[in-house]
């Protein structure tokens, strides 16, 4: 099959892939170094990171990106991103197209795809809200929940995990881990079961080395902004103790050399997602060799509380939890070296390509 693969990165990793474009002169070179990076890797397919000739990937709201494969290609690099995706699914004679990012892709530009195309899967692991995924001839995540949601609603469903990243294999092999408890990922104050677990432990500062690097959302930037400060947006500025220590946000091969210096990493899912847990923060954590520290709740198979990773029902919990797990390490070196192990076997990306084959032939 011919397969083209899209989805949209986090706005604040913008920057550092244009300093790993410097020395990039094509469309090629450029998703090459974007895929080398491995930010979201764990739900990249496998043909994609072979390079497959079959295989086409690229990031449809990467205005940079887009335009110098239409300027490559004689089109109008000018053109909106919309034909420019359009040509790009033309040119490669996609078959399958697969949208990672299912909110950026109008209704409109879902039924006018080129001729080619004869399936298109969304994966879609949010709650959804003015966005038409009946258009699409799948769509998939790991969350049952979400799935039998969409269901409802008239969409042919399946579950489809991330797979675990093989890259990580040298990053799990360290030894030296200064860091006690690493957190990385998004803060926002309306996420309060995070914000507060994060609030708590960002306490245990004084005793531990607590590492924070936090994307934070566009309200909370402006409530700390020197303007901000003088607006009545106290509530969605963070607390004290988290922003003493909060860096910037990490992804890619950068959140990797964090992890792989982290004893523990801490995770939290985010309000919406219900009882149900499975983000992939929870792939690349457990393929670091990190311990996994998470919320409990219903886990994809394999990930087991005291047994691949560790959970917490509270905030305070969570605290008893990194107190027991630092001053016991062989405990948590055994739990996470099981982590490990299980993610890289029963999630590798040999095993998701072949479960993403088998729901392309069942369409």
């Amino acid at each position: 099959m011919r397969i083209f693969q899209t989805n949209r990165y986090y706005p604040a990793l913008r920057s550092r892939l244009r300093g790993l474009d410097r020395n990039r002169g094509t469309f090629k070179e450029t998703i090459g170094a974007f895929l080398d990076f491995r930010e979201c890797a764990a739900h990249i397919l496998e043909p994609v990171y072979a390079r497959a000739e079959w295989a086409f990937y690229t990031n449809p709201g990467d205005e940079f990106v887009q335009r110098r494969w239409a300027k490559e290609q004689g089109m109008n690099p000018r053109a909106p991103l919309g034909a420019i995706l359009k040509a790009q699914i033309e040119a490669h004679r996609t078959e399958v197209f697969y949208v990672l990012d299912a909110t950026g892709l109008d209704r409109d530009f879902m039924t006018t795809l080129p001729g080619c195309v004869r399936k298109t899967i969304a994966w879609h692991a949010i709650p959804f809200k003015n966005i038409d995924l009946s258009v699409y001839d799948l769509v998939v995540c790991n969350f049952p929940s979400i799935l039998a949601a969409l269901k409802k609603l008239g969409c042919r469903t399946e579950y489809f995990s991330p797979a675990h990243d093989p890259e990580l294999a040298p990053f799990a092999a360290h030894q030296d881990r200064p860091i006690d408890v690493l957190f990385v990922g998004g803060y926002s104050r309306h996420h309060e079961r995070r914000a507060k677990v994060l609030e708590i432990v960002a306490a245990l500062s004084g005793e531990y080395k607590i590492e924070y690097h936090l994307d934070r959302s566009r309200l909370c930037r402006i409530a700390e902004s020197p303007l901000g400060r003088l607006l009545p947006l106290a509530r969605h500025r963070r607390p004290a103790a988290v922003a003493a220590i909060a860096q910037s946000p990490v992804f890619g091969l950068d959140l990797y050399g964090l992890m792989s210096k982290a004893k523990i990493v801490l995770n939290g899912a985010i309000d919406m997602a219900g009882g149900e847990r499975g983000n992939m923060r929870c792939f690349e954590a457990l393929g670091s060799g990190a311990l996994l520290l998470s919320d409990d709740g219903v886990y994809p198979e394999g990930m087991r509380d005291g047994e691949t990773l560790v959970t917490y029902g509270s905030p305070d919990e969570a605290v008893e939890r990194i107190r027991t797990l630092l001053g016991t390490p062989q405990p948590r070196l055994t739990i996470a070296r099981a982590g490990h192990e299980m993610v890289a076997t029963r999630y590798s990306k040999k095993a998701q390509w072949q479960r993403f084959e088998a729901l392309v032939a069942a369409i």
